[in-house]
């Protein structure tokens, strides 16, 4: 393969799953009681090793601690390294959380990979993992036989998939599981021109880049993300990331859905990139607080915000509605936007959530709607978050706003379109 991160070799070895783990047995003196048990301290030390030998891609060090009888899942272990080889990790560590479920030869722990891509993630990425432990031998060795998510659902990686491509931009990274070389480089040209557009959109400092994931079929986007499949067949993009407004949170991924993203023209793909790339440099201040109206609006406002298009073409559904004099009572819920619901009523949420957004900076102005969006997801719940901004910030009531937002609606979609 050209163009890749790393050299194509035989044999290509990184890390993938989260631990595998070869313990002493501990045959020393009695341990002190206020102290980490021998077994606990002894993960601990294993998986420290462990970390090594994915990034000094060492697959002997890696494997060795794999259960002999585990056949699956050694063979698995090795596929995941090739797979992962090309991948530029900058860091790769697991934290120990516990250790549980012992017996004279079972235990089980409780452990977070933590790693990050060079270049690109300056907080790492997070997953929870499971595994399962068995001892064996007359000098009791400790070695992993399973690997599981944590909550059993999703929680795959992308390079359990499959062989890694790695394409990267002037401002993205995107990295693909059975896509072609072409696919991923327009991805990634996408990418970096949604870049700067958010940058124009959001003011503050971020990190001015962006990873991209692009899995085989949406039933690998389920895998990632967690399913039932159904929930992303529509959906063309899904940005990745926990919120909390502290800043500090783990690094976001953009996932691509290659069937739908693949029926979308340049336009589309540009507003999709841009709006998920928006959640990106937004994801510090976006919190508990912030209704989905807010963030998904804020976002498709922001991938509208430079393009030359009519309100009614950005609204369809919402259009549509207002001209049959169904013009919505209130500001979407959260429970509009849920992706299982009615495809209609979805696309209406996003719609109303970006024309509030849109009524926001064309009436206050777009540092007003930048500033009432950090004061929302500033407030330490959701009571009152919008209530307490919208009379800070844009010296207003949520009923006052409802009002003028639906005088907004008839105004720039109760007229049809010109063809």
């Amino acid at each position: 393969m050209t163009d890749r991160w790393v050299r194509d070799r035989k044999g290509r070895t990184a890390g993938a799953l989260l631990a595998g783990l070869l313990l002493a047995s501990g045959c020393a003196a009695p341990e002190d009681p206020a102290a980490p048990d021998a077994t606990t301290r002894a993960v601990r030390t294993a998986l420290e090793r462990r970390a090594a030998a994915v990034l000094d891609h060492d697959p002997a060090a890696y494997l060795a601690v794999t259960d002999p009888r585990a056949t699956a899942l050694r063979a698995a272990q090795r596929r995941e390294l090739a797979n992962l080889a090309d991948v530029p990790l900058a860091s790769w560590t697991y934290r120990l959380r516990g250790v549980t479920g012992r017996g004279a030869d079972r235990a089980v722990a409780d452990v977070q990979l933590r790693y990050r891509i060079k270049g690109y993630d300056a907080a790492p990425v997070l997953d929870d993992r499971v595994l399962d432990l068995r001892r064996e031998g007359t000098d009791g060795r400790w070695y992993i036989s399973g690997d599981r998510a944590a909550d059993g659902d999703g929680g795959a990686q992308l390079w359990q998939q499959g062989d890694v491509r790695v394409v990267p931009g002037s401002r993205s990274l995107v990295l693909g599981v059975g896509r072609t070389e072409r696919e991923l480089r327009d991805i990634a040209g996408a990418a970096d021109r949604a870049v700067p557009a958010v940058s124009g959109a959001w003011p503050e400092r971020w990190a001015g880049r962006v990873v991209v994931l692009v899995p085989r079929t949406v039933e690998d986007m389920a895998r990632l993300l967690g399913p039932p499949t159904d929930d992303y067949r529509g959906i063309a993009a899904v940005t990745t990331g926990r919120t909390g407004g502290t800043g500090r949170g783990p690094a976001d991924r953009v996932i691509v859905n290659p069937q739908a993203y693949g029926t979308l023209g340049t336009f589309g793909r540009r507003i999709v990139l841009t709006h998920e790339t928006t959640h990106v440099a937004t994801r510090a201040r976006t919190s508990a607080a912030t209704p989905t109206w807010l963030s998904e609006g804020f976002a498709d406002w922001a991938a509208y915000r430079a393009e030359d298009r009519p309100a009614a073409r950005i609204a369809p559904e919402l259009a549509d509605a207002v001209r049959r004099g169904d013009v919505p009572a209130g500001l979407p819920t959260d429970e509009d936007f849920g992706f299982a619901g009615d495809p209609a009523r979805l696309a209406r949420a996003y719609e109303g959530g970006w024309a509030a957004c849109e009524l926001i900076a064309d009436h206050w102005g777009e540092a007003e709607l930048v500033a009432f969006y950090r004061a929302v997801g500033g407030h330490p719940g959701r009571d009152g978050a919008v209530e307490r901004a919208m009379e800070e910030v844009l010296d207003t009531t949520p009923r006052e706003f409802t009002a003028r937002w639906r005088d907004h609606l008839r105004t720039r979609l109760g007229r049809t379109p010109a063809p």
